[in-house]
């Protein structure tokens, strides 16, 4: 059978985007499609990991041994889902070295939300709420992404995010209804991340280099501007069951538009962080790169391993 020409592989690619169909592995793509997909799957990955390190410091320090227990599982769900989109973006020809070597060597970006730091109790109800709100907001619109493998590694993902945004909430909600203190450490907490977490979502659209692209290809299928609209809505009508005030002077509600307007982003922060200069960029990377290199005795084991293995299989099969 001949070989299809680049035109034709082109015209199948398109037309399975048209038919909201998924790509798989094996399937021609263009390169500027698999790069882009290397880039977002590998920084959503490493977002994951990383975001384990602001929750994790809480463990040991959680006030009773049901938070422990429910903040240690969510922790490892967050282990587990850099595993889920490590192994996704494998499919695109890359390797985890590769992705772990520009994560640790400072070339790759993790969502900036993780270099801010977690100074009480509160802060873990934040990061569930908001954070992992926000999350969910953009994770459910990437359960229909037009690549396969990360289509369906969303689908679990999104499930047990929205575990880890009802278990922020019921924190929140906690603090809001007890002492005068706790509930002003839990509105210290959402003064703090209120505005990160708009950030999460990346710049305006007009400024985005690649959300045109995306939407084009269906890797994204909503804009930055679009999801972070669908978490403020949201959000607002949360915070007010539990008697939590947003912290923008200029939040209301706009009849005209059915939805709520709000202030504009600090973006010479989110520039700033994600240029490294945040409260725990360094700290951050510190600890990760701590991690890895703690860990290479147990990669090394598991390769020993596997080899051994492979050796007795061989032998067996001789």
């Amino acid at each position: 059978m001949a070989t299809p020409a680049p035109h034709d592989e082109q015209a199948r690619f398109d037309a399975v985007i048209a038919a909201d169909e998924k790509i798989e592995p094996r399937d021609w793509m263009p390169e500027k499609y698999r790069r882009n997909l290397v880039r977002q799957i590998s920084q959503h990955a490493h977002s994951e990991v990383v975001g384990q390190l602001p929750e994790g410091n809480w463990i040991t320090r959680a006030p009773s041994l049901r938070r422990k227990a429910i903040l240690l599982a969510k922790v490892q769900d967050e282990a587990g889902h850099g595993l889920y989109l490590y192994s996704a973006a494998e499919t695109l020809g890359t390797s985890r070295e590769e992705m772990l070597d520009d994560l640790l060597e400072g070339r790759a970006k993790y969502a900036s939300i993780f270099n801010y730091p977690t100074l009480s109790w509160a802060d873990v109800g934040a990061i569930g709420w908001l954070v992992d709100g926000a999350a969910i907001v953009n994770q459910i619109s990437l359960c229909r992404t037009s690549y396969g493998p990360y289509a369906r590694a969303m689908v679990r993902i999104c499930k047990e995010e929205s575990f880890h945004q009802r278990q922020g909430y019921e924190i929140m909600q906690t603090l809001a209804q007890g002492s005068p203190e706790q509930q002003a450490m839990a509105q210290d907490a959402l003064d703090r991340w209120w505005w990160p977490t708009l950030m999460m979502f990346g710049p305006h659209d007009a400024d985005s280099a690649h959300t045109q692209q995306s939407m084009q290809w269906k890797i994204k299928r909503q804009s930055n501007d679009e999801l972070r609209q669908k978490f403020v809505d949201q959000t607002v009508e949360q915070a007010a069951r539990i008697g939590l005030t947003i912290p923008d002077p200029e939040l209301r509600w706009n009849e005209a538009r059915g939805h709520y307007d709000f202030g504009e982003i600090d973006w010479d922060e989110f520039q700033r962080v994600l240029g490294g200069n945040g409260p725990c960029n360094r700290s951050r990377m510190r600890d990760r790169r701590r991690a890895h290199e703690d860990g290479a005795w147990v990669r090394e084991a598991m390769l020993a391993h596997a080899e051994k293995h492979n050796r007795r299989a061989a032998g067996a099969a001789a």
